[in-house]
């Protein structure tokens, strides 16, 4: 939209309120000046180039469909981890802990600045506070990843050091004693040389009785100018204490009902998770020539977590009325070691051949992960038994009945259960550009070996991509693709005695559909269709023992097809009116099955916790000459079924924002669960229940920036 003013009025609006430091002033030949405004939907919620790609590519010039969550749109929404932001991602939604739904199919793996290794290692979430932008790469990435499920990936690129100056500071107080706050500074050390140092902490009660939540985030790096590119060193420290923890769910019927309150912990106030995890990171880019450039990264992980948990064990009926009331419980302490090394290196070449443009790109990178597994546990019965952890009501649970430092405690694994995870991986794809035709076609080999307790096994496999994308106009695009993964079976079903080796878990797609930056950007849209199939899922042999070895055997037979759309909108309905909606249309059902184990379903069932739609919207109204904002949220899940077969109710849940500006400062008061709905996120196994969602909470963020 372009507006003609005296400058002056873009001044003296930049100086009203900074909602308004979006306008651009430009000079015509006659003298006058023109404000463009552009809207907070172009500006701060679209990037130029997605890069989970590995060739940085404009969205519209892209036969991949890539959400990228941005920092203000992060701030804006208030989003503390990554829970909060799976409804801005058309096809995702949460399925247990870090895990979510994607496209149908159960996705746990995250990718840091593109490489493989999770320092929330296990079952903390990762959150957003040193997270500069989310991408989200959706369908079978393992022509780029290497293993990875076929519904998607998340790549988490973290904050850098900047030759800007730029400090905040910011301080947080909300509803279940929530209170913290964080300090980020950036800024220049020389005129080579710039670093950053940054904390977060934050303290609250969870929802669930007995549990509360403390994490410890700090993060430093140094950038140098090196001429040619820059070198980036980072070091971040992780600290996350889970009081009450490891939470599951809370026990339902068959309906979807919960059978206790939605606040029902199976765990002690004694209970603990606890992770501490360090990481160290070197990412360098370069570029030798004017033709091609270089990114290398290497990344250390150093993480270990302890959890001393009851774990429901079983529902029974305690009084003999025919009704379920209570819960077996078994006691578990854990302690886990996890190491991990990753290592990856880009090189793309780009060279105009004849009326061809040409872009190359080669890369390889390695993983190594080594863990270890120390585990007791007591498992209790439906009767208090001395040494054994009680049983616990559902409906009047009684807490501090037995001590856990007095149970008769089993060890698990004699051997602390050492576990070894390597991959290589080396890929080409060439990407061609004929006028407004963009086509890209590539080829990856892995080589995976993995060990359990002294047993190996290693195996290779190839991924591939094709895609197509034809530019009709700069803000209007077709694209298609075709796309491969793979998933090595886990190495404790690989027994030779039970059929084995066994061929890794294979996905395809093909995807195809158009998107959109209309209106000179303002208007943001990508619709597209999809077909994905999950093949070779293990199966018990119907035939039992053919071999006679006195073990049944596994077939690589089952098959999951999973059909939908995808559609993601972002407009400035005007320039201060900005409007987000994505939906996600899903039908993933198992195709092939051979009777055996492997699907708790059968042929044509819904797979476990995936929603036939997803609905997520959020909107902004900005009021400009008093500094004001008003922000509404909502997230809608249709029902699904759990992995035990209960149904999983639909939801539709609402938040929402007042934010207030003036100069360096900046306030927020935020409500979610504005109506305070029970229901539930997703569904697990029957013993353990649905995964509750949180009740109403509100929370007042300030920030003051130097």
């Amino acid at each position: 939209m372009i507006l003609t003013r005296n400058i002056s009025l873009l001044m003296l609006l930049a100086a009203a309120s900074p909602l308004a430091a979006q306008d651009l002033a430009e000079a015509d030949a006659d003298g006058r000046e023109d404000i463009i405004v552009i809207g907070r939907a172009e500006r701060l919620y679209r990037v130029e180039e997605t890069t989970s790609g590995k060739l940085p590519t404009d969205p519209l010039a892209s036969s991949q469909s890539i959400t990228v969550l941005t920092d203000d749109l992060i701030r804006d929404q208030g989003a503390r981890d990554a829970q909060d932001l799976y409804r801005n991602i058309s096809g995702v939604t949460v399925f247990s802990y870090a895990g979510v739904t994607a496209r149908g199919f159960r996705q746990e793996e995250n990718f840091f600045d593109g490489l493989r290794g999770d320092p929330y290692s296990g079952f903390s979430v990762p959150q957003t506070f040193n997270i500069q932008r989310v991408e989200f790469l959706k369908g079978p990435a393992g022509m780029l990843y290497g293993q990875s499920a076929p519904g998607g990936l998340f790549n988490y690129i973290s904050k850098k050091p900047a030759f800007d100056t730029a400090i905040e500071a910011r301080a947080i107080a909300g509803t279940r004693s929530r209170f913290g706050g964080t300090v980020d500074a950036t800024g220049p050390l020389s005129e080579k040389l710039a670093g950053r140092v940054a904390v977060f902490y934050e303290n609250s009660d969870d929802a669930r009785w007995n549990a509360d939540n403390e994490t410890l985030i700090l993060d430093a790096g140094l950038t140098t100018d090196i001429g040619i590119g820059t070198l980036t060193l980072q070091a971040t420290r992780y600290d996350i204490d889970l009081g009450g923890n490891r939470l599951r769910g809370v026990p339902t019927d068959d309906e979807g009902n919960f059978l206790a309150d939605r606040r029902w912990n199976h765990n002690e106030a004694s209970d603990f998770l606890r992770l501490k995890s360090n990481v160290a990171q070197a990412l360098l880019d370069i570029e030798p020539a004017d033709n091609l450039k270089l990114d290398v990264g290497l990344r250390y992980i150093d993480a270990k977590e302890s959890q001393e948990y009851h774990e429901p064990r079983g529902l029974f009926d305690s009084d003999g009325d025919g009704k379920v009331d209570a819960s077996i419980r078994e006691f578990r302490d854990q302690f886990r070691t996890y190491e991990s090394w990753s290592f990856g290196a880009n090189a793309i070449w780009s060279a105009d051949l004849g009326q061809i443009g040409n872009r190359i790109l080669a890369g390889m990178d390695y993983y190594q992960e080594d863990g270890s597994l120390n585990y007791y546990r007591a498992r209790g019965r439906a009767s208090a038994t001395p040494g054994l952890p009680t049983p616990l009501s559902l409906n009047n649970p009684q807490y501090g009945v037995t001590d856990p430092a007095n149970y008769n405690l089993t060890r698990v694994y004699p051997d602390d259960r050492p576990t070894s995870a390597r991959r290589a991986g080396f890929y080409l794809l060439e990407e061609a550009t004929i006028g407004p035709v963009i086509a890209v076609v590539g080829a990856r080999y892995d080589d995976y070996r993995d060990e359990l307790q002294g047993e190996s096994f290693g195996d290779n496999a190839w991924t591939w991509r094709a895609g197509l994308t034809w530019r009709i106009r700069p803000d209007l695009s077709l694209f298609g693709q075709y796309a491969t993964s793979f998933e090595p079976q886990d190495i404790g079903q690989q027994d030779v005695l039970a059929g084995g080796p066994f061929s890794p878990l294979k996905g395809d797609m093909i995807e195809g559909g158009v998107k959109t930056a209309l209106f000179g950007g303002r208007v943001q849209s990508s619709l597209s269709v999809y077909q994905i199939r999950r093949t070779n899922v293990l199966q018990a042999d119907p035939a039992g023992d053919p071999g006679g070895d006195g073990v049944d055997d596994f077939i690589a037979f089952g098959e999951v097809t999973s059909k939908g759309l995808d559609l993601d909108f972002a407009a400035d309905l005007t320039p201060d009116w900005v409007l987000t909606v994505n939906y996600g249309y899903n039908d993933t059902k198992i195709t092939k099955d051979n009777g055996g184990s492997g699907f708790g379903l059968n042929i044509g069932d819904r797979f476990p916790n995936a929603p036939k739609h997803q609905l997520g919207f959020w909107t902004r109204y900005q009021i400009r000459p008093v500094g004001l904002a008003f922000a509404l949220g909502g997230d809608y899940v249709s029902e699904r079924r759990s992995i035990s077969d209960q149904r999983v109710k639909p939801y539709f849940v609402f938040d929402g924002s007042i934010i207030y500006e003036t100069g360096p400062w900046k306030a927020m008061l935020r409500i979610d669960n504005i109506f305070d709905k029970t229901y539930a996120t997703s569904g697990f196994i029957d013993r353990t229940g649905h995964f509750p969602g949180e009740p109403r909470s509100a929370f007042i963020e300030v920030t003051r920036t130097f």
